[in-house]
């Protein structure tokens, strides 16, 4: 469901579980798998990636419809995972192999550098269809990591962007093929492993503070 492996000094996170989506077995995985990356010594980067035509859907909905009575607690948990990533004591790099909807955009949003295959998959926020409102921490991480006008197109009215057009609006830095999704990510991801590690998660927990004490309210 998920596999953590080195490539030189890039760590590689693969999300092997369909679409992805952020059910209780999967967040589990997750967070072990955190654990490793905040306790990893040495020269480091992260690349973050899927599988097939999914880079992630989000949020459990069949789980919740079923368990109703625990949508805090598990947004809480799902916070706490973004959160996670926006101070991992090292470089990321989310490589969208596919699509990324709702809390998998918003996961693909906690990384510093994004590579979005070119030929198929969607960057989207879909909430508005689905008669969702954002908490004010996932709000709060949109705003934070998207431009003004982006987030406000993107939160309000569900824009499917593929891969050009998400580079032209600056939610992605670069596109490439699907076979070469992970390459190119890795060749971003290689020379940012020298970065002390210790000094990145710093700098990002101070310029991310407010996203931060958004994500952990309750």
């Amino acid at each position: 469901m998920i596999e953590l492996r080195r490539d030189g000094d890039v760590q590689i996170l693969r999300m092997d579980a369909g679409e992805n989506r952020f059910g209780p077995d999967f967040l589990d995985e997750l967070e072990k798998a955190l654990g490793e990356l905040e306790s990893a010594d040495g020269r480091r980067a992260l690349v973050t990636i899927g599988t097939g035509k999914f880079f992630s859907n989000g949020l459990d909905l069949e789980w919740l419809s079923e368990n109703p009575d625990r949508l805090e607690p598990y947004l809480h948990r799902v916070h706490a995972v973004f959160a996670r990533f926006l101070t991992l004591p090292m470089p990321t790099v989310a490589a969208i192999n596919g699509h990324a909807f709702a809390a998998g955009a918003m996961l693909a949003l906690t990384h510093d550098h994004r590579v979005m295959r070119s030929d198929r998959g969607y960057f989207c926020l879909p909430e508005v269809d689905l008669g969702l409102s954002f908490t004010p921490g996932m709000a709060a991480l949109v705003q934070a990591r998207l431009s003004n006008l982006v987030a406000h197109e993107a939160m309000l009215t569900g824009r499917r962007y593929g891969a050009e057009d998400a580079r032209e609006a600056g939610i992605v830095h670069q596109t490439a093929p699907e076979a070469e999704v992970l390459a190119t990510a890795l060749e971003v991801a290689a020379p940012l492993a020298a970065k002390d590690g210790a000094t990145v998660g710093k700098i990002r927990t101070a310029m991310y503070e407010p996203v931060l004490a958004a994500l952990s309210a309750r």
